[in-house]
Formats: structure tokens, sequence, C-alpha cells
């Protein structure tokens, strides 16, 4: 089963994002190993824009959503986390690069008038649930170590891949959280917390482990009250933060839901979903800056903080999808590509699925000098 995993995991893109280090470490590891120099060539010679993609260190995109508060008077916290995996999901980022974590199960909740709904306003409009939410940490699993170790990657070998975080140095990390915050703390379960230095120093962790692929851009994104005191400790680099209120403030939710009892969502994440709403996936006009200030005071009633100084590019010029979709360049081409033997390629050992698999590969190959290739 390893082997076979293994051909899951290692996507030719990745090889193609790897240093020329990274490519001879990794070369002696079983069961598979991929020589790609020739066929990396080939690939830039029919996209371009590869080298220049590769250049600017993005390639792809990850979100962290994380709801960290238990209870139904908290339903809102919940629709604030939905939402966002709404929306993210819209734009492009696909379940397998979104981590949902969702302390608490209002869509099954008993006090819940409408199971399996969870709603965003009070019109009931929209059913962030949805029939294909994928909650990866629920309940009693959303704990300061979970999310910790999520981030920092060191999480026990037996967890599953649908709760680990597999970003790289080429990766753009959106991080939503909201829940019930204090003065450099956020709270979670109700029962305890974690700190902005425990926060800072998880994604400095992140950063000095960019040989082992963890990030190259993060965008923090909290709704909480004095939200502005959990960035204030970061030092690592190429991190963009937004808060819903400074020290001091409180963050307030926007309106409640006389059928169900309780406020179904926060003022300034509502006010980010109104934004979202107008972008469309292939829409490259809206920027960060724009994002930025979505939600000013006479609005929100909290004061809108965000940091910069530790980003590196102007966020006048940064798309929004830089964060929040994943738009793949795609080019058709009826042109024919010479590639390499296969046997070139892929050094096949030991294990028998692996040589199976290789056999199925190759069984034609001795017939076909050359291949019809569309490439996304």
């Amino acid at each position: 089963m390893s082997d076979i995993r293994c051909f899951r995991e290692i996507s030719f893109m990745e090889y193609l994002c790897m240093s020329d280090e990274e490519a001879l470490a990794f070369k002696d590891k079983p069961p598979l190993t991929v020589i790609s120099n020739n066929l990396q060539s080939a690939f830039e010679n029919l996209r371009p824009d590869v080298a220049r993609k590769l250049s600017q260190g993005h390639t792809n995109n990850w979100a962290v959503l994380v709801c960290t508060s238990r209870f139904w008077f908290n339903y809102r916290h919940v629709s604030n986390a939905l939402s966002i995996y709404r929306s993210v999901k819209r734009l492009g980022i696909p379940d397998s690069h979104i981590i949902l974590m969702l302390a608490d199960d209002m869509a099954c909740n008993p006090r819940n008038p409408s199971p399996a709904t969870v709603f965003n306003s009070a019109s009931h409009h929209i059913n962030v649930y949805g029939d294909d939410v994928e909650v990866d940490f629920r309940g009693y699993e959303v704990t300061v170590e979970n999310f910790i170790r999520l981030l920092t990657g060191r999480q026990n070998p037996s967890t599953p891949r649908s709760k680990r975080l597999l970003s790289d140095e080429h990766s753009n990390i959106l991080i939503y959280m909201t829940g019930h915050g204090g003065d450099g703390f956020l709270k979670f379960q109700d029962t305890e917390e974690i700190t902005q230095l425990e926060l800072a120093d998880a994604f400095e962790q992140m950063w000095q482990k960019k040989s082992c692929l963890r990030y190259n851009e993060i965008f923090f994104m909290i709704d909480t009250c004095q939200a502005e005191t959990m960035y204030q400790l970061f030092y690592s680099p190429n991190i963009l933060a937004v808060a819903s209120s400074k020290a001091g403030e409180d963050s307030l939710s926007h309106h409640g839901d006389h059928s169900i009892g309780v406020y179904v969502i926060d003022r300034y994440t509502y006010y980010a979903l109104e934004f979202l709403e107008r972008v469309q996936s292939y829409d490259d006009k809206k920027t960060m800056a724009q994002f930025l200030n979505v939600c000013p005071k006479r609005v929100c009633l909290s004061t809108v903080s965000y940091r910069t100084d530790l980003f590196q590019r102007d966020i006048n010029q940064v798309p929004l999808t830089d964060f929040f979709g994943n738009v793949r360049a795609v080019e058709l081409t009826n042109r024919f590509l010479p590639l390499p033997p296969l046997s070139s390629v892929v050094n096949v050992t030991g294990s028998t699925p692996v040589k199976l698999l290789y056999e199925e590969l190759t069984k034609d190959e001795a017939e076909a000098g050359q291949l019809d290739v569309v490439d996304d």
C-alpha cells in the first residue's frame, strides 16, 4: 500500500518545484525514483510560464479555516468559518487543499430547527453547511495542540492525509480563525487558549522548515475580540495579516435570526463575504489592498487593522486570488511533444505493486515513439 500511496503523493509539479539539491536527496528514496531533468526541459519548452511561476515562488494554494467555539450560542462562529469555506471552494481551492476545523456541529445540534443546515443570514438564502462540506477536525479534535501540529507538520505518522497541511515552499496559505478572544489570546473549546506568542512561534517554525516545504506566503485573517493583538508578535517574513478589531475593542455580530434564536454571523466576516461574492475565479483585478478595506468602522463598529511590514510585495499589486483562489493556467496544444522513454524517468525498485503499474504504463511504449500531449 505504501507504494501506491507514493504515486498519489508525488506529483509531476512537485518535482518541477524541487531544487536540484532536494531532487538529488529524494532520488535514493524507494519505492519510486524520478529523474526529471529531461522531462522538465521538455515541459518548460512547451509552457514558458512555468519558469516564471517558479521564479515568483507561488504555484499552489491552501486554506486553514478554524472555528474554536463550542455551544449553541456561538452559532455565528461556525457560520463564519463555513462561509469562508464556501467562498474559497467557489473560487477554486479544492477540499484536498482545505483544512476545516469546527469545534461544534451546529448542523446536528438538537436546538437546530432545520437539521443539517447552517445559515449565515436570517433570510436562509444559503445553507453554508451544504451537501459536500468536508470537516477535517471536529468537536474535541479542535485543540491548540492539534492546530500547532497541523501548521508545523509535527503530526503522528498515522495521521491521515486529510488532516495534514501538505503545503510546500511554493504554497500561499490562507489562515482564517474565529472565536472568542482577548488581549493576546484566542480561546479553544472554552477550556484552553492559544497565545499570540505561540502562534508567532508556530509561523516561525513553518518558515524555518522552508527546506522541508511549508509556505511561500501567509495571509492571516482573524475575527474575534481584540483580534489585532494576535498578530502583534509575528516576526516571520512573507506574512500579511488582518484583524476585525483593535486592542481593547470588541468584534460585534451582524444580525440575528429569530427562528434560530441566535446571531448568525459576525460583522467583519459578513462584509468580507459580501466582497468575496462579487469576485469570480478568473478575476485577477481585485487586490488584497481592496480586501483589507472591506469593512470601515461605520459598518463594522470596530476598527479593522492590518499589518503589512512583514509582507514583501505591494498589496496594491497582489491579486485577491493569490490567497482565496486556485486558478491554474491551462494551455491546449495539438502539437507533438517528444518525451524521453519512461524507463529514463521512472526507476522501479522492489515491490510487486509498483512493478505491475510500471508494466501497465510501458506495455505500448515500444510502439509509440511520440505522445500526443494536452498538458495542464
